[in-house]
């Protein structure tokens, strides 16, 4: 009977951390997932064999860890496939959606401050969350946090060329 009752409140919990597929599909897709859906789904897997080493009170942090060491892996695969190094950053889809300022802002910054920024911003994720989801105590977290908003404020604040108009002859027609 014990047996039968584990199993049934491990599916439980596998429920709660299944719950968080569509956050984790999201999460790869900005990230530049080749699959999105297949990444997300290959997290899952993970966290089902692995459920009793996920975080009890909240496994997004767990998840996105997952995600981001499979996406590493992705491009990596995908660099030796090509015979060409990728770049180190993919771009996000996301970012073409957003301001042009605030997209240019953002890919100019480190792959490390953009992180930590999207994990706050898009991932919803509280400063702890985070650190735990890069493997890293929330301190230095939180250190990364503001040194890349402020990265980012003065990209912001960068003065922007005005743009080139073309002298048009309105005289000669």
């Amino acid at each position: 009977m014990r047996n039968h009752t584990e199993r049934d409140g491990a599916e439980a919990r596998f429920g709660e951390v299944f719950a968080q597929l569509g956050a984790v599909t999201a999460y790869a897709r900005r990230r530049g997932s080749a699959d999105a859906d297949a990444l997300a789904a290959e997290v899952m897997t993970i966290a089902w064999r692995r459920l009793a080493d996920l975080p009890a009170d909240d496994a997004r942090p767990w998840l996105y860890a997952t995600a981001r060491n499979l996406l590493f892996s992705e491009r990596r695969r995908a660099a030796r496939t090509a015979a060409v190094a990728e770049p180190e950053h993919a771009a996000e889809p996301e970012l073409a959606e957003l301001d042009p300022d605030l997209a240019r802002a953002l890919e100019s910054l480190s792959a490390l401050d953009r992180e930590a920024l999207l994990l706050i911003a898009w991932e919803e994720l509280t400063p702890s969350e985070a650190a735990s989801a890069l493997g890293i105590n929330p301190a230095a977290f939180r250190v990364r946090l503001l040194r890349a908003r402020r990265r980012l404020r003065a990209k912001l604040d960068e003065p922007r060329p005005a743009p080139h108009l073309t002298h048009l002859d309105v005289e000669g027609t």
